[in-house]
């Protein structure tokens, strides 16, 4: 577990918008035995962005939001489902599931619909 340390945020009336400042890391061994020396939030935070860029739910301050909870689980389901299994990624010019081997072409999304009970 990578836990960040934050400075106090800043007093100048943008405390709502401004990020307080990291101050440093701490390294925490949970499970396993993971390489300590690569803890990163890297793919984590990227796969946040993404989600947020994805989904008008997502933005904070938004009037998209989800008034419950089954429909925001809904609604992040349907966006990895798609980002999985009917996005052709750049960098490796197939869909992830593809990659993975757990697919075998790209889905359409009537086959994603065709899975809704």
């Amino acid at each position: 577990m990578l836990e960040k340390i934050y400075a106090a945020p800043p007093r100048d009336g943008q405390v709502r918008y401004s990020p307080a400042d990291c101050c440093g890391a701490r390294k925490i061994k949970v499970q396993g035995n993971p390489d300590m020396s690569q803890l990163s939030t890297s793919f984590v935070e990227r796969q946040n962005l993404t989600m947020r860029m994805s989904m008008r739910r997502m933005t904070r301050l938004a009037n998209g939001f989800s008034k419950k909870i089954e429909n925001q689980a809904h609604a992040v389901a349907l966006h990895f489902m798609h980002y999985n299994f009917c996005r052709i990624h750049q960098t490796i010019r197939v869909t992830p599931a593809m990659e993975a081997r757990i697919a075998n072409h790209v889905w359409s999304m009537e086959e994603i619909i065709g899975l809704i009970n």
